[in-house]
């Protein structure tokens, strides 16, 4: 396999800091040339149950990795990369005792019997605890760092499964939505579609089963009118999974072709591979000419003091005022550090306030339902849509949150330094279910005697005061207990009674209901306010760290030039020659690779 591309940039870089000495600088080459070596790319494939995701994924590998049947539907996470030879490991959820929490437990299985461990009907509920399934496969669609990412499929795409693959979107590098050619997009595919072009850079949807639906040329219109309308530029990429599959089986370069794959292994390979491998050469840019700044400015100090001895004093002056600046970069009084800790309070603020609104609408809309209804009789259906729309706001939520910690980032980096080339750095979100599996479920409504026998009971003891009443009042105009008007004051105050009985137990259920209904919101709130808070602390801590680091490293730089200039100063006649061409040489070596990085960036920016 061919080296990434700058990898060489970042060892010569390497060279050059190890000779002079700056450790702390090797250290962040040492990172850089880590994530060249490992340029994994992922791809989040997602959508509704029964919508064709891992027989699509099937048809993309050429392999039956992940269970296709038609009552098999995929319960975990299925994650497939490149690999020598075909191996297949289960991740367990949750680490055993006496391991640190982030310990991972993972079984190696079969890749044909994978299908327990990954499918709702071998492992119903996730019984077993399963986090995720990782297969290995030696394909030249994953040779290059592709990973596919075969997601649960979710119903109406506002489940907590949704909210869990939203929060998987920071971290995609694509999103594949595979909806079939039976209908056009549904409302909920479209919200979707429209968070995930917030948060991945590449999104594109793929219309399955065109072989099975003749009107799906139609459909695939419709389909592109609704992205047009709703301003999300996202490509569709009508496919045949049976198609393909036939066409691999008989060497039909044509029935390949008329399957769709093409368009979609294209669009894997040059945007969404082609994207990351851009990135990834800006960053190793952006890093190179950040370290090889710094390394001048102390060479060049040097340089200037044993050619210019005269001119020492003006040179320490400029030094001083650069350690000046550096340490103004360092103290806690910075603008860096007055924008984020401003910046995440307001934050804070704002999307502690975003969740109360989401969830005091729902609670709004929730309680007029149940005061319209007899939450006795739609309280299955009644939690279900409960919990997905707020599945649906925390999924929001998180949407926001995300999008507002890259904006604060970028505010930071901003205020770090203009002309440093300080880049933010990438900032991990967590998982936006984990408050919401914490929070407490709904309680069940309690019946109260709503049962026909209850009501009758209720209805004769009625019954029996209005006759007995009526009949003693008629029986003094000489008419016996049971007559005509006693029978009917009778049937009218019993079924008085029951009305009554139902509509009090009705208001009770009711009651029971809002007040069930506040507990959990209540409880959401609480759960997931706190991860947001999390989150947050989080943000702060990774920018906090990633920009003093880069303060210190430029402190450390000036100080290396002041001691040069002071060096140079000392230094006998006689060696200044020698140690003059030393430094020439030293810098045209950095000068050679500021130049290489210089084209590498130029190169990238006009192909992003």
């Amino acid at each position: 396999m061919n080296p990434p591309a700058g990898l060489d940039l970042v060892e010569s870089a390497l060279t050059i800091v190890g000779a002079c000495g700056r450790s702390d600088l090797a250290e962040r080459l040492g990172q850089t040339r880590d994530r060249l070596l490992d340029p994994s790319v992922r791809v989040l494939v997602v959508g509704e149950f029964k919508q064709g995701k891992s027989e699509l994924i099937n048809a993309l590998l050429i392999a039956p990795v992940c269970p296709v049947d038609e009552d098999v539907a995929t319960a975990v996470p299925t994650v497939i990369s490149g690999a020598d030879a075909v191996s297949a490991e289960v991740v367990h959820e949750g680490a055993l005792e006496g391991q640190p929490p982030d310990a991972e437990r993972r079984t190696t299985v079969p890749v044909e019997e994978l299908a327990r461990f990954v499918s709702e009907s071998g492992n119903p509920g996730n019984r077993d605890g399963v986090a995720r399934a990782e297969i290995g496969l030696p394909r030249q669609l994953l040779a290059g760092g592709l990973v596919l990412v075969d997601t649960p499929g979710v119903g109406g795409l506002g489940s907590v499964h949704t909210a869990r693959t939203v929060a998987e979107l920071p971290r995609a590098d694509a999103v594949l939505l595979v909806s079939d050619a039976s209908q056009e997009y549904s409302e909920p595919e479209m919200d979707f579609l429209r968070k995930a072009t917030t948060l991945c850079p590449n999104v594109a949807g793929v219309l399955t089963k065109t072989d099975l639906y003749p009107q799906w040329r139609r459909i695939a219109e419709l389909d592109r009118r609704h992205l047009v309308a709703a301003g999300i530029e996202a490509d569709l990429f009508p496919v045949s999974s049976s198609l393909r599959a036939h066409a691999t089986r008989t060497d039909d370069t044509e029935l390949n072709a008329e399957s769709g794959f093409p368009e979609l292994i294209a669009f894997l390979h040059e945007r969404v591979a082609g994207q990351a491998a851009q990135l990834f050469r800006r960053s190793v840019a952006t890093d190179i000419l950040s370290v090889t700044e710094q390394l001048t400015m102390a060479l060049r100090t040097e340089l200037t003091a044993l050619q210019d001895p005269d001119n020492s004093q003006a040179l320490m002056d400029e030094l001083e005022a650069a350690r000046q600046r550096a340490d103004g970069l360092r103290r806690n009084t910075s603008r860096w550090q007055q924008v984020l800790g401003d910046g995440v309070q307001d934050l804070s603020a704002d999307i502690d306030h975003d969740l109360r609104d989401r969830t005091r609408h729902i609670a709004r809309n929730a309680e007029a339902a149940i005061n319209e209804s007899d939450p006795l009789k739609v309280w299955d259906q009644f939690s279900d849509w409960l919990y997905q729309q707020v599945a649906q706001a925390v999924a929001d939520n998180f949407v926001w949150t995300t999008e507002r910690a890259r904006w604060l980032a970028g505010q930071v980096a901003e205020h770090f330094a203009a002309d440093s080339h300080a880049v933010p750095p990438e900032m991990v979100f967590g998982d936006a279910t984990a408050g919401l599996e914490r929070a407490m479920d709904m309680t069940e409504v309690d019946g109260g005697g709503a049962g026909i026998g209850t009501s009758l009971l209720v209805g004769v003891r009625g019954s029996y005061g209005g006759l007995l009443m009526v009949g003693l009042l008629t029986g003094l105009a000489g008419m016996m207990l049971f007559n005509p008007l006693s029978v009917g004051a009778g049937v009218l105050m019993g079924a008085k009674a029951m009305k009554e009985d139902r509509d009090a137990k009705l208001k009770r259920r009711q009651s029971e209901a809002n007040l069930a209904l506040r507990h959990y919101i209540d409880d959401v709130v609480f759960q997931v306010g706190k991860d947001s808070k999390d989150k947050l602390r989080m943000v702060q801590r990774t920018l906090r760290d990633h920009f003093a680091a880069l303060a210190e490293q430029m402190s450390r730089s000036v100080n290396d030039s002041v001691q040069a200039a002071q060096r140079a100063a000392k230094i006998a006649v006689a060696d200044r020659e020698l140690r003059v061409r030393e430094l020439k040489g030293r810098l045209g070596e950095i000068a050679t690779l500021r130049a290489q990085a210089t084209a590498l960036m130029s190169a990238v920016g006009h192909r992003l």
